[in-house]
């Protein structure tokens, strides 16, 4: 059900950030408050980056240039899978701008603590610049993790098969990976089934609009209705129509899934050759079920990132499969390190540049 609270909360936080491009002041304000948290990240990670560094000593140019190599694969898998969205709903879009949004998206989500949250508000604003209404960019980003929810579960059943092969899909891992299954099967059905029907998804959305309403109401006493749910109506409404458009190309979405599933082999494949890396090969199979159970958690995490909460599931995971804390903490903590170090650069880059076209475009308004 998360993809409908963040729809919701989305609305909240694109209208601040909307209200926010149109000061004067705003470029300062976003600017000042993005190098902070780098700056609060940088700070908090330096134990886990001196060890990388440590450890940068045993590993070969070669697998350096695997490891930025799936990294370019992975961003061009997400580019391509927002293009190829964006047709389904009949919008052209350029692969060059989807590639660049992809990074910003990653930054955005990497940087700020929101859960993902500011990933769906961010977008929303970011492709106004394409003249992609925020509805279009919502059910887009919805669909982009569905399909990255439905690639989960094709590699949870592959990993889970490769580890039995090898006698190691211990009970804990098997709970694990069927788990997390069901509950994406269920949150996949959960969207279609809300989205398909006008009344269903005014009358979810409505509610829980007014439920935001009253939560945001405690902390900003003199707004009743920080949200209008009016507004929020007209927005659900569209989704709903777009959703349509969705449904009646559904034979267009073989294309996105490809490229969803291309993406997390792309990140499968960076892990993997860290592992090589730090002195030999695991399990491919117990990457994938640490790796798909960590993302999800992630995702639901409010830390930047899902840090914290992303090595320690990783870890836990890894030692289900008999992999040893003493091989995967050093090995997440690296990748962890290398995959930042390698998207958030450019993506802060993009991010900053589209930011000052949203506020340039804003004060026109």
């Amino acid at each position: 059900m998360w993809p409908f609270l963040y729809y919701s909360v989305s609305w909240y936080t694109t209208n601040l950030m909307a209200e926010e491009l149109k000061k004067n002041n705003w470029k300062k304000i976003l600017t000042l408050l993005t190098v902070v948290i780098l700056a609060l990240i940088v700070y908090f990670s330096w134990d886990e980056i001196g060890q990388t560094m440590a450890n940068l000593g045993r590993v070969n140019a070669l697998i350096l240039f695997l490891i930025l190599f799936w990294q370019i694969v992975k961003n061009h898998a997400f580019a391509k899978l927002y293009k190829l969205l964006f047709a389904v709903l009949k919008k052209d879009v350029t692969y060059r701008s989807m590639s660049k949004a992809a990074l910003e998206i990653n930054f955005v989500n990497n940087v700020f603590p929101s859960g993902g949250v500011s990933g769906f508000s961010y977008f929303a604003l970011r492709m106004k610049q394409d003249r992609v209404t925020a509805s279009q960019a919502t059910i887009v980003h919805v669909l982009r993790w569905v399909t990255v929810f439905i690639s989960f579960q094709a590699l949870l059943f592959f990993g889970v098969f490769v580890l039995a092969l090898a006698g190691k899909a211990g009970n804990l891992t098997i709970l694990f990976a069927s788990s997390l299954t069901t509950l994406l099967m269920a949150s996949t059905l959960a969207i279609i089934y809300i989205i398909g029907s006008k009344r269903r998804i005014n009358s979810f959305f409505t509610a829980l609009t007014k439920t935001l309403n009253r939560v945001i109401h405690v902390v900003r006493p003199k707004h009743p209705e920080t949200i209008n749910i009016a507004r929020a109506q007209a927005g659900f409404l569209e989704l709903h129509e777009n959703y349509l458009v969705v449904k009646s190309n559904y034979k267009q979405l073989g294309k996105p899934l490809y490229y969803a599933l291309l993406a997390n082999v792309a990140e499968l494949a960076t892990i993997y050759c860290i592992y090589i890396a730090l002195g030999g090969a695991v399990n491919i199979g117990a990457i994938i079920i640490a790796y798909v159970v960590a993302n999800f958690a992630g995702l639901i995490s409010v830390m930047p990132g899902g840090v914290g909460v992303y090595e320690g599931l990783m870890t836990a995971v890894m030692a289900t499969a008999g992999i040893p804390p003493s091989t995967s903490i050093p090995a997440t903590i690296m990748y962890r390190v290398l995959t930042s170090a390698i998207q958030l650069p450019p993506g802060y880059y993009f991010y900053q540049k589209s930011v000052g076209k949203m506020g340039k475009g804003f004060e026109r308004e």
